[in-house]
C-alpha cells in the first residue's frame, strides 16, 4: 500500500511493519482482553494482531471520520479498546509503565505490554522509567524489537554495549530470542506473560528482527542484495506458511487480499470529516 501515498490516498507518513509479523501475533495471541498494549511509530501490524479493524485503520490513514480515531491521529497515534499507540522516540516506555502501575494500584491483574525499538535506546526517559519499574514492581513486559537499524542507522553505529544489559542494570529479568517463528515467539511470550501477570513485576523479551521496509515511505540506505538475502531467510509469512498444505495457503492468502482490498476500497469511500467554523466554536 505504500504505492498510495503518491498517489495522494494517504496522508502523512508511515512505517511498515513488513518482516516483523511474527512478533505482534505471537505476542498479543497470549493477552487478556483487559491488558494494555501500547506500541510505537510501528504500529499497524501490532494494532491488526490485537484485532483491529482494518477498514478503520484505512480510514485514519486516509483521514476519514469513520477512522480509528475519527481521522485526526493518523499513522501513529491511535487509540482503540486498551490499545495506544505514540510516535515519539522511547516515548512509550513511560506511558505503558504508568498505566500498568495504576492498574496494579487498583489490583486489577491487568498488566501491559510495551513494543519499542532498538533506536529508543538512545533516550533518557527510557532508562528512568525502567528504574522506577523495578523499583515499584510493575506488571509490564517490555517487547523489544531490534531490527538493527535505527532509521537509516545501523545498530553497530549506534548502540554501544547490548540491548539486555540495559534490564538487567534495573535488575530486570530478561529473555532474548533471534527468530522469525510466530510458534516459536508465542511460546516464549506465553512464558514471559504469565510471569508478570502472576509476579507482578517487569520482564523484557528482546525480539532479533529484521525488517524488509524503509524506515518510514523510502529512507532506505539499504543494499538490495543485502534485504533480499535477509528477506529469503527471515520472512515469517513464509516460515509459517510452509507448514500449511499449498492449496490451503492459497486460500488463505486469497481471502486475506480480499478482505484487504475491500477494506481499502470501502475506506475510499468513506466521507471526511465537517469543517464546522462556527466562529463559536474557533477560539
Amino acid at each position: 500500500m505504500l504505492e498510495e501515498f503518491p498517489r495522494g490516498r494517504f496522508y502523512g507518513t508511515t512505517h511498515t511493519y513488513i518482516g516483523q509479523e511474527a512478533n505482534a501475533v505471537g505476542v498479543l495471541s497470549n493477552i487478556q482482553p483487559e491488558d494494555i498494549v501500547v506500541s510505537n511509530h510501528r504500529c499497524h501490524g501490532h494494532f491488526l494482531a490485537y484485532g483491529g479493524n482494518i477498514q478503520a485503520l484505512f480510514a485514519e490513514l486516509m483521514g476519514k471520520e469513520t477512522g480509528v480515531c475519527a481521522g485526526r491521529g493518523g499513522s501513529q497515534h491511535l487509540h482503540w479498546n486498551n490499545f495506544y499507540t505514540n510516535g515519539v522516540l522511547g516515548g512509550t516506555v513511560p506511558i505503558a509503565t504508568g498505566m500498568a502501575l495504576a492498574e496494579k494500584f487498583k489490583k486489577s491483574g491487568t498488566i501491559a505490554i510495551n513494543f519499542l525499538g532498538d533506536g529508543a535506546f538512545g533516550e533518557g526517559v527510557v532508562y528512568e522509567t525502567l528504574n522506577m519499574a523495578s523499583l515499584w514492581n510493575v506488571p509490564i513486559l517490555y517487547i523489544v524489537e531490534n531490527n538493527h537499524i535505527a532509521q537509516t542507522t545501523p545498530i553497530e553505529l549506534n548502540l554501544a554495549g547490548k540491548i539486555a544489559t540495559r534490564f538487567e542494570a534495573f535488575d530486570i529479568p530478561t529473555h532474548e530470542l533471534s527468530s522469525s517463528d510466530v510458534l516459536e515467539i508465542s511460546a516464549i511470550a506465553l512464558d514471559l506473560i504469565l510471569k508478570v501477570r502472576i509476579e507482578s513485576k517487569p520482564y523484557s523479551l528482546i525480539i532479533h528482527t529484521h525488517r524488509f521496509g524503509p524506515h518510514s515511505k523510502g529512507d532506505d540506505s539499504r543494499d538490495p542484495k543485502i534485504i533480499a538475502k535477509i528477506r529469503k531467510v527471515n520472512d515469517p509469512i513464509e516460515i509459517h506458511g510452509s507448514r500449511l498444505p499449498s492449496d490451503l495457503r492459497q486460500k488463505i492468502e486469497k481471502d486475506v487480499n480480499k478482505s484487504i482490498n475491500h477494506a481499502f476500497y470501502a475506506a475510499l469511500e468513506d466521507p471526511s470529516p465537517e469543517l464546522n467554523l462556527d466562529s463559536k466554536d474557533v477560539n
